[in-house]
């Protein structure tokens, strides 16, 4: 047999049980046209199946998400990738813990497993190929020699294109339950938290410093996608190509201090965001990750502009 060169393993950790990515999310929007154009607008390649949209990275044969139409934009439920030897294990730890498996949502074809989390968010494990990273994604900053020009014309500049979905922030009853429930069902691991105000959570194969979040509220809610960048370059030209086009609100530029990553928010039509990212720390499959407890101040940035009034309000409260 032919040896394939260049193909990666997915990293693994021996012995655990836990879910390696975030496969798939689903959400419903008022207008199916208007979420085209904004998620088209910000780099996303958003694609027309049947009555749904599907949302890619360009350059990547992921499927990261489905957008449905509804009366309001609302969050429907989310996907997370297991390895197939791990399927049967996660059913029998559903049965052992009490958790009642549910249908697939109508419409949906799946042999997951489906099932409800602490605040009653559809959440399905279903064998996939991780599409997490196995390693610390591509950054780079290069500063110009003397006598060169370093900044490109923005004539010359390119459109920003994410190159995956890099993590999503729910908004949660209590932060506490949520931890307990992702750390023990799907067997995430806490990175680090800020009393009962937010927690960030990672795979345990291997994975960004998160790949879910929760954040406090009133009522469950999605709060943001995060989709990762390759410069500090690309969050601002995407930035300023979405304030061309309209959408102005937003927060950035930034440097988050959890995770580490430098940032952009751009407030889509419906109060929920969407974040170009670049630079997020990793935990590898074989890294303790020293969770740490830490103030408001030590936890939420480390510089940017004022946080806007409403960005950590609950819009689907």
């Amino acid at each position: 047999m032919t040896e394939i060169h260049g193909f990666i393993k997915p990293t693994r950790r021996p012995g655990e049980l836990g879910i390696h990515s975030l496969d798939q999310f689903h959400f419903v929007a008022p207008d199916l046209a208007v979420a085209h154009n904004f998620y088209s607008e910000f780099g996303l390649d958003i694609q027309e199946k049947g009555n749904l949209l599907t949302v890619g990275t360009h350059g990547h044969p992921h499927k990261w998400g489905t957008i449905g139409e509804g009366p309001r934009k609302r969050h429907s439920h989310m996907s997370f990738g297991a390895f197939e030897d791990d399927i049967d294990r996660f059913a029998e730890r559903l049965q052992s813990m009490g958790i009642k498996r549910l249908d697939p949502p109508p419409g949906v074809d799946s042999n997951g497993l489906w099932f409800h989390d602490h605040d009653g968010n559809l959440v399905e494990i279903k064998v996939a190929a991780k599409s997490s990273p196995d390693e610390k994604t591509r950054f780079s900053f290069q500063s110009a020699a003397p006598g060169q020009r370093g900044a490109l014309f923005r004539s010359k500049m390119k459109r920003t294109h994410p190159r995956r979905l890099a993590h999503i922030l729910m908004f949660t009853r209590d932060v506490r339950k949520a931890v307990e429930f992702y750390t023990r069902v799907l067997g995430l691991r806490l990175s680090d938290h800020s009393s009962d105000n937010i927690a960030f959570l990672h795979g345990v194969h291997g994975s960004d410093h998160h790949m879910i979040a929760f954040a406090r509220s009133d009522a469950p809610g999605h709060h943001h996608f995060s989709w990762d960048v390759g410069t500090v370059d690309e969050i601002g030209a995407g930035a300023m190509h979405m304030l061309g086009k309209g959408f102005a609100k937003g927060w950035g530029l930034g440097r988050h201090v959890l995770g580490s990553n430098f940032f952009h928010y751009v407030q889509d039509p419906w109060g929920s965001f969407s974040e170009y990212s670049a630079d997020i720390d990793y935990i590898p499959a074989d890294c303790d990750w020293p969770t740490g407890d830490f103030p408001s101040d030590d936890s939420f940035y480390a510089w940017g502009p004022n946080v806007p009034e409403d960005f950590v309000h609950n819009y689907e409260a």
